[in-house]
């Protein structure tokens, strides 16, 4: 399925940090630009909170408040100048600076105020195409950026933006329902150009970034399931030795719940699935759930992340 851009179009990208709108949309952006299109980027965190690069580049072991602070407000300049190199004015950026690896726990802790503030952008702007990370990158402010996004559309009513989701960590092969963007050597040279103004990052992590940059734009379509009927089956099977500290997690419109695993309403059918149990007939909206590990740990990837339900 290809894209379809025109001077009507409205893109509102949803960048959970600096360099993923670069590295998600960088051709996007400049085509609903050359189309004659308008472009907003909503900025969820500033990066802050992304140690290793700022001790690599400031030549520093300690990384307290005010560091963080420094570090948080040069990416969020080095944004401004990937924008301009994509063709968009700075006023189209809007940054919320919620906290760098904190999207889940915002969600979970700030519930109506996180999905208050989606709806304030969303009102202001009235995009057409919202374009947010996949549910199943593996970053979990990726993740959390996706239910965040979906929740906050799902408030939105009477208005039915097309909505796409974009990978950043995972393979290109976990998103499914592809919609293709077509390029050409010139966009991919200026979207590259545009990802070199992260300085920040590319200084430590600059062949891995420009390997995520060099992949081909493409897109998963997003579409809002019906009402819930009976009990929807969990995709996990979580091994016996680690279940003592796994957590489940489910968020909807009526908010976010947790449980341990050893005390979350799931039970086996007889095909070996774990069906997840006691959360309402007939709810209209997207409903999610995550499986995670409530320990602390220097891997920042979700093992199991999230799935609609």
């Amino acid at each position: 399925m290809a894209l379809s851009l025109n001077a009507q179009t409205r893109l509102l990208v949803v960048s959970p940090h600096p360099d993923d709108e670069s590295i998600a949309t960088g051709e996007l952006i400049q085509q609903v630009r050359q189309s004659g299109g308008d472009v907003r980027i909503l900025l969820l965190t500033n990066g802050d909170n992304n140690p290793w690069p700022q001790r690599w580049v400031e030549r520093r072991l300690r990384i307290g408040g005010e560091e963080r602070r420094r570090w948080g407000e040069r990416r969020r300049g080095e944004v401004a100048q990937a924008l301009q190199q994509l063709g968009v004015e700075s006023s189209a950026l809007q940054a919320l600076g919620w906290p760098d690896m904190g999207l889940t726990d915002r969600l979970s802790e700030h519930f109506h105020s996180t999905l208050a503030a989606l709806t304030t952008s969303l009102d202001a702007y009235e995009p057409n195409l919202v374009v947010m990370p996949a549910l199943g990158d593996h970053h979990p402010d990726h993740g959390a950026a996706h239910v965040i996004t979906r929740l906050a559309l799902a408030r939105w009513p009477g208005r039915t933006p097309e909505q796409l989701a974009y990978l950043v960590h995972g393979r290109e092969g976990e998103v499914t329902g592809r919609v293709k963007l077509d390029s050409s050597v010139g966009l991919h040279a200026n979207k590259l150009a545009a990802l070199a103004c992260h300085r920040s990052q590319m200084a430590l992590s600059g062949k891995r970034m420009r390997r995520l940059a060099d992949r081909a734009e493409r897109y998963q379509a997003v579409k809002d399931t019906g009402p819930h009927a009976g009990a929807p089956a969990l995709p996990w099977q979580p091994p016996a030795a680690l279940r003592p500290w796994l957590r489940l997690m489910v968020a909807g419109q009526d908010g976010v719940r947790h449980w341990p695993w050893a005390k979350a309403p799931v039970a086996r059918d007889d095909q070996g699935r774990y069906l997840l149990h006691a959360l309402g007939e007939g709810q209209a909206g997207p409903r999610f759930a995550k499986l995670y590990m409530n320990l602390p740990s220097p891997w920042i990837f979700d093992r199991w992340g999230w799935c609609e339900l």
